[in-house]
Formats: structure tokens, C-alpha cells, sequence
């Protein structure tokens, strides 16, 4: 948590995250996609970090950055200028194969789309980033894993066989089975009925809570940002506030200003 800080903060200067105790820390992230007049900066000079263990929320209205920072923060994509931290590693000090082998060992990845592939089993997808990896699949792993997220006896089936809540338990599986350092979801319950979203985001706070595991969402949705420990809001590229402990309320209205005003 931050410390004596207020529940809701402006960020005005970096917001200070003991660096002992921070998973991702973004320094000073620029993004901007074109050059010249046209070029549109997706994200401007943001500074923050996110704390290991904890559930993080990445929220903003339609345009604001939100899947910018997840795609920077992750190493999918480099940022205009600035730095990425993923534990101790400068994310821009690796090439491209190093970031590669980065993300199938120490990130894991939960999107709306579930992204499984049809022709493989659920244990063949789940397993996949330990293949890609060269790494052997243990099969206790596997078994824990399963029974974690309440696939069991589903490995042999193929994703048409499961429903969309089931799809994406596979895919929550995928990401803990290398048991990465942290868990990026975009919109991980934006193709969900309610019921299955809040399994899902129990699921992901089971992660955290059981698994020790640090988990940062992307969402539009104020009820899925009441899960986590703390959200981000951006706003124009910019982080401009963020909030402990949130409710659905509180969020709500945080939204609704910055629609109102960015």
C-alpha cells in the first residue's frame, strides 16, 4: 500500500512504491505513434509502479492509454522514450529474442478473447508457454494448477467444448503456469455474462491472495475494478490519479469526471 497517502491521489510527482516491493515501475514512458504534427501520443511522461502481490487496476475513458500501459508494461511493445522495470531487469536493455524468452517465463497474459488455440486440448494450451519455453511440463504443476481454476477433468477437451467462463480459466491457468512475476489481463471479463465475470475476477483475486501473485487488469468496468487493491486512472496519455481500496461507487464517479473533463 502507499503508506500515510490518501485513499485517492492526484499523482503530481512519481507516487513512491517502496522499489523493494515494486513488480513494474514505469519511469518517465512516453508513447507516440507517427511523427510530426500528426503523430498522437498514446502515453505522456507517466511515472508509477506497481506493487508486487497486489491486484492492480488500469482504468480510463476511451482513448485515455490504458491498453498502451499494459502493452509497455509487458514488453509488447517499447516505449517513444523512458523506461520499463520488470523486477530489476530495464525492459530496454533487452533485443527483441531476449524479450521474447521474457514473456514466456516471466509474464503471463489473460485476454478477452481467451486467444486459446482450437486444435489443441486444454492441457496442449495451457502447457504452451512451458513448450515454447523448451521447458518439460511437471505434471503435478499441471494437476495444482488445474484443480486451482476448476478445470479439472477438462484436459482432454478442446476450447469449442467449453464454455466462455471455461475458455477463460484456461487461459488463467496458461498464465500461472510458468508462475510469472506478473499476470497482465486486458479486459479479461469483457466477453463474459456477469455471473461468469465474477467468477473470473474471483479467480484472478484468488491469484493474488493464494498464489501470491501479482495481477494488473485492464477495465472499463467499475464492479471488476472493485476486486483489486488499488487502480490507476489515466487520462490523455497521462496518469492522473490513483485509488486504494476502491469501491464501485467511487470509481464510477471518478470515470464520469473524466469523461466529463478529458
Amino acid at each position: 500500500m502507499l503508506g500515510a497517502r490518501s485513499r485517492t491521489t492526484p499523482p503530481g510527482a512519481p507516487i513512491g512504491i517502496d522499489p523493494t516491493r515494486t513488480a513494474v515501475r514505469l519511469t518517465r514512458v512516453t508513447k507516440r505513434y507517427g511523427r510530426g504534427p500528426d503523430a498522437v501520443v498514446a502515453l505522456d511522461d507517466v511515472s508509477t509502479g506497481i506493487a508486487a502481490g497486489g491486484f492492480t487496476a488500469v482504468m480510463g475513458p476511451s482513448g485515455s492509454g490504458k491498453s498502451t500501459f499494459l502493452h509497455c508494461a509487458a514488453g509488447l511493445d517499447r516505449p517513444t522514450s523512458g523506461t520499463v522495470h520488470l523486477g530489476g531487469q530495464d525492459l530496454g536493455e533487452l533485443d527483441e529474442k531476449q524479450l521474447t524468452r521474457l514473456r514466456r517465463t516471466r509474464v503471463g497474459f489473460v485476454f478477452q478473447a481467451f486467444n486459446l488455440l482450437p486444435s489443441l486440448t486444454v492441457e496442449q494450451n495451457l502447457t504452451l508457454p512451458l513448450r515454447l519455453a523448451g521447458a518439460a511440463a511437471d505434471q503435478d504443476a499441471v494437476h495444482g494448477v488445474t484443480a486451482a481454476v476448476g478445470l479439472t477433468g477438462l484436459l482432454g477437451r478442446r476450447p469449442a467444448e467449453l464454455s466462455g467462463g471455461q475458455q477463460q480459466r484456461v487461459a488463467i491457468a496458461r498464465a500461472l503456469i510458468t508462475r510469472p512475476e506478473v499476470i497482465f489481463a486486458d479486459e479479461p471479463t469483457g466477453a463474459l455474462d456477469p455471473d461468469t465475470a465474477e467468477e473470473i475476477l474471483a479467480l484472478l483475486r484468488q491469484a493474488v491472495t493464494d498464489l501470491h501473485q501479482t495481477v494488473v487488469m485492464v477495465t472499463h468496468d467499475p464492479v471488476a475494478a472493485q476486486h483489486t487493491d488499488e487502480v490507476l486512472f489515466l487520462a490523455g496519455g497521462c496518469l492522473v490519479r490513483r485509488m486504494e481500496a476502491p469501491s464501485a461507487a467511487e470509481v464510477k464517479s471518478v470515470m464520469s469526471e473524466l469523461r466529463r473533463t478529458h
